[in-house]
């Protein structure tokens, strides 16, 4: 979810998290990565690919680039069969970032979602029992958006006098 909502609207404009290298080198590095030119090129596009799906745009040829030659092979392990990804290592994270996301797509289908808040650029990812969540945050896109529809029933309702 972190790389999905590195986009966000702030004060009204869109911010990109990842536009700044060394922003991104830390998220690589934080999630087993070592940073540099070419994995930083793939993460970023990972991550629009995933964006714009999300927000049902097409993707596929983007995916289709990110995915290109990739492989999953088992191996026994300790604790049973254990898979290792084949993939040059300036694309791995990118990689690992699409099957994440489709793998939250297989285990949580219809939970992954853009926020409800068309100012707002971040997804959801909806734990709730009923899969009734609209927004990203209550406190700030569920409250504004409710407030907004408040003020406009103030502004029709006709006035007594």
């Amino acid at each position: 979810m972190q790389a999905l909502n590195s986009t966000p609207v702030v004060d009204g404009r869109r911010r990109d998290l990842w536009r700044d290298d060394h922003a991104v080198d830390g998220w690589a590095r934080e999630h087993g990565g070592l940073g540099g030119g070419e994995e930083r090129r793939w993460l970023r596009t990972a991550r629009d690919a995933l964006q714009a799906v999300e927000s049902g745009a097409p993707a596929e040829p983007r995916l289709r680039r990110i995915l290109a030659g990739v492989r999953k092979v088992p191996r026994p392990g300790t604790s049973g069969v254990e898979w290792r990804l084949e993939v040059p290592s300036e694309r791995r994270l990118a990689v690992e970032l699409v099957l994440a996301w489709a793998d939250v797509k297989e285990r949580m289908p219809g939970r992954l979602r853009p926020c409800g808040n068309p100012e707002c650029r971040l997804f959801l990812l909806d734990r709730s029992r009923a899969n009734a969540a609209r927004w990203c945050s209550m406190k700030t896109c569920g409250n504004r958006l409710k407030a907004r529809r408040h003020q406009a029933r103030v502004r029709e309702a006709p006035r007594s006098e």
